[in-house]
């Protein structure tokens, strides 16, 4: 692939499927389906679907004690845990203020790297960060902005995922990967995670039959995790052809794209406030956007692993 205008429109396409997910995910849980189950099989899927790239790869996973911990490690900080939370906060929230909600990433990685010792500050990224939770306290401060004032309980509870998702991040970038590319690192977490879900997904009575008939929360089921599993394997393709800061724009098309998706697929519309949360975390994002000399695990954006 060679010239700007392909990797331009690569990037867009990326946005646009990654947005997708989390009207999706409302849809997955729209018939009770909770998250444990829901969990288990994304890691399932996503397994099966990287397993079939390593293939092709002919490069497969080390499995010594060190790389055992390591996947479960990221198995738990990105996607057993964030992932429960925001399935969870699904069931309450707009799909819409899920995907607003998920571009806190990049804001709550900048914190983190500066305890971790991997970033130095800046105040325009101090701004950035000041800007998203501004746009924040406007999805749950004025009256008007959810469709019900219950759901301002399950907004802190949205935020999970991205606070977890910036730790991964800010993990593999002090203390690396061990040696292993992302789609290794993504397979064995994929596998490790579904190992240490399923247990969990059997005890407290979520497991999802996975034979026919199947309704749209199946759907919705399979076609996120597929969607996770190709979209992030293409984005880190992305970094190593286009570098690490073009590829985080696609943050802003995640989030946009999201609401639009929301607003096609589930009908969803917004507040006023809700434009404008959404105007402030586009101003965060492009002030909390990594620099060209900043790690790679550092730029991840609104992707989940």
């Amino acid at each position: 692939m060679t010239g700007r205008a392909p990797l331009i429109a690569l990037l867009m396409m990326l946005g646009i499927g990654w947005g997708a997910t989390q009207p999706l995910a409302k849809i997955a849980v729209s018939e009770g389906y909770r998250h444990f189950g829901l969990v288990f099989w994304q890691l399932a899927i996503g397994a099966v679907v990287l397993g079939i790239v390593s293939l092709f790869r002919r490069k497969w996973l080390p499995v010594t004690g060190p790389h055992l911990r390591f996947y479960a490690l990221i198995a738990l900080i990105g996607t057993v845990l964030p992932n429960s939370a925001s399935y969870q906060a699904a069931v309450h929230l707009p799909a819409g203020i899920m995907s607003i909600v998920i571009s806190l990433v990049p804001m709550f990685a900048f914190p983190i790297a500066l305890l971790l010792a991997t970033d130095r500050f800046g105040w325009a990224r101090l701004l950035g960060l000041l800007l998203g939770l501004a746009g924040v306290a406007l999805i749950v401060g004025p009256e008007a902005s959810l469709p019900e004032r219950a759901m301002i309980f399950w907004v802190p509870i949205a935020m999970i995922a991205p606070a977890f998702y910036a730790l991964e991040g800010n993990v593999v970038a002090k203390w690396g990967t061990l040696e292993l590319d992302a789609v290794q690192v993504l397979f064995g977490a994929s596998v490790v995670g579904a190992i240490i879900t399923l247990p969990l997904t059997l005890v407290t009575g979520q497991w999802i039959d996975p034979r026919p008939p199947w309704g749209a929360p199946d759907l919705g089921l399979v076609l996120s995790s597929l969607i996770h599993a190709v979209v992030y394997t293409t984005y880190v393709w992305l970094v190593g052809r286009a570098g690490a800061v073009f590829a985080a724009q696609v943050s802003y098309l995640v989030t946009g794209s999201g609401v639009l998706w929301a607003m096609v697929l589930l009908g969803e519309s917004y507040s006023g406030w809700v434009w404008l949360a959404l105007a402030l975390m586009f101003g965060g994002l492009f002030l909390v956007q990594p620099r060209p000399t900043t790690n790679l695990a550092n730029s991840a954006v609104s992707g989940e692993t």
